[in-house]
């Protein structure tokens, strides 16, 4: 999401380097530029037009600031622009002391409504230590209720049921008194939607908001449906009163208008959004990070946070202290990649990085799916191995290695390219400990991620970075311990016919 939209204020803030005075003919084209991108964005024309308006007021009544280039300045007055048209700052829910602090559902159907009411219990449950009780008052459609019930077993989450009523106002009741008697201090109430406004809803949801005084009213919009779920959310707005959206299918390919246009249309902002399929897939909305990624200046805060939340530390301490005696095995490599997967996909992680740190460089979702391929691999080469191989490699000879390649569906030339990886980065740790992690070195590895991620993806690119622990990184180093993998192969052929011809 956001990638074209991206793409086309880069390419057009990039325009404007070089000029030692910005003139107004330059901010006109630029602006003109700007506002084309948010156009086929799907951001509402309204919107658009004022945010332009603003970021032009702005750049020719700005003061020069000393330690920024003028090309610099408009980038920043349209960072600062893009994070307060998105709503300035995070907006978490807000609890009071009363129990239970009831959170509404409400959309339309097929909005993601009943998944989206399972993952926010999860993540108030693991973030704030909140204890969720969640129930379905969709009684219209076929299975709905059940729907939820598989979802909260999916979360760890409890569902209050009651099989003896179809009266939503009667299941709210039963589960407020329910949440008051064993002690929950959260009702999330997933309620009924319609393919289509209707009367009779709108008139159900107030008598649900009338009995259960929600202090949170949360509309889920599809993201993929643009600036139809900002309709949407206008209609719910005006006759029920919400007090934040969630943007469902943000890691599709939609344009990003719905999350840019929301907030100025309606007035109330983003407070989650859905970024997959799986149940803890959703984030808090955080309109300055937006801004940073697609500006590209990355979303480091995101990545450390996302880090912190699925990364052992006590395993990464043990890992630093066994790279800095040189005492790192195929074994803590594995371990390694293993704890890199639940960060998500290599091009949602490489979107969080600034361009300085990628060289620039995107992956597509092919190329993405191919790292995740060379990381199975990796990690079944190393599963087929024995535990006296994973903690020595120098005793893996021809036949271990054949074993090993039988055993993980490879072949010995990915063992061998394996082995030249793990070798170069165990240099690589022995160099960053003796000339310190952050000095020449390390900068250079950190630099060289998008060389090392060509590499892997075979466009060219050396050893360092992620791509040489991956793919195809490849060294001048040799691990054949006495096998020769062009045996009968095209290029030995050629090495012995240019042999013969010298004999001649």
């Amino acid at each position: 999401m956001f990638e074209s939209l991206s793409d086309k204020l880069k390419k057009t803030l990039k325009n404007l380097r070089g000029q030692g005075k910005l003139t107004p003919e330059h901010v006109d084209l630029a602006l003109r530029e700007i506002r084309m991108a948010l156009l086929e964005a799907d951001v509402n024309y309204k919107v658009a037009k004022d945010f332009v308006e603003s970021v032009r007021a702005k750049a020719e009544g700005q003061d020069v600031w000393q330690d920024l280039k003028p090309h610099e300045q408009v980038v920043k007055i349209v960072y600062d622009e893009l994070s307060e048209l998105m709503g300035g700052t995070s907006s978490r829910l807000v609890f009071t002391r009363q129990t239970p602090n009831v959170v509404m559902i409400v959309g339309l159907q097929g909005s993601g409504k009943t998944t989206s009411t399972g993952k926010i219990s999860r993540w108030l449950a693991d973030n704030q230590e909140r204890k969720p009780l969640l129930v379905s008052v969709d009684v219209y459609r076929p299975a709905a209720r059940e729907q939820l019930r598989v979802v909260g077993a999916a979360v760890g989450i409890n569902v209050y049921q009651d099989k003896e009523t179809n009266d939503p106002i009667t299941l709210v009741r039963g589960a407020m008194k329910h949440a008051v008697e064993v002690g929950y201090d959260t009702l999330m109430i997933d309620t009924a939607g319609r393919l289509h406004i209707d009367d009779d809803l709108m008139v159900e949801l107030e008598q649900i908001k009338a009995e259960t005084k929600p202090i949170e009213v949360l509309f889920v919009a599809d993201a993929m449906t643009g600036q139809d779920a900002v309709r949407s959310a206008e209609v719910f707005h005006e006759r029920i009163g919400i007090t934040g959206v969630v943007l469902t299918k943000m890691d599709g390919d939609a344009r990003g208008g719905a999350a840019l246009s929301i907030k100025q249309v309606i007035g109330q902002p983003v407070k989650f959004v859905g970024v997959g399929e799986k149940y803890d897939a959703i984030e808090p909305f955080y309109p300055d990070r937006i801004a940073q990624r697609i500006l590209g200046m990355g979303d480091v805060l995101s990545l450390i946070e996302e880090v912190q939340g699925k990364i052992s530390e006590e395993e990464a301490q043990a890992q630093l202290a066994k790279m800095t005696r040189n005492q790192f095995t195929l074994e803590d490599f594995r371990s390694q990649l293993g704890q890199f997967k639940k960060l998500g996909s290599m091009s949602k992680l490489m979107k969080m990085l600034p361009e300085q740190m990628t060289g620039g460089m995107q992956l597509s979702d092919e190329q993405s799916a191919e790292v995740d391929v060379q990381m199975k691999r990796t990690e079944a080469i190393i599963g087929s191995m024995t535990r006296q191989e994973r903690e020595d490699h120098k005793v893996l000879d021809a036949s271990r290695k054949t074993r090993v390649a039988k055993g993980s569906g490879s072949t010995i030339h990915d063992v061998n390219q394996l082995l030249r990886q793990y070798e170069q980065m165990k240099k690589m740790m022995a160099q960053m400990n003796r000339g310190g992690m952050f000095g020449g070195l390390g900068k250079k590895m950190m630099g060289g991620l998008a060389g090392g991620l060509g590499g892997m993806l075979g466009n060219g690119g050396g050893m360092g970075g992620l791509g040489g622990l991956l793919g195809n990184g490849g060294g001048s180093e040799d691990f054949d311990n006495g096998y020769d993998e062009t045996k009968d192969s095209l290029s030995k052929k050629l090495k012995k016919k240019k042999r013969h011809k010298k004999k001649r």
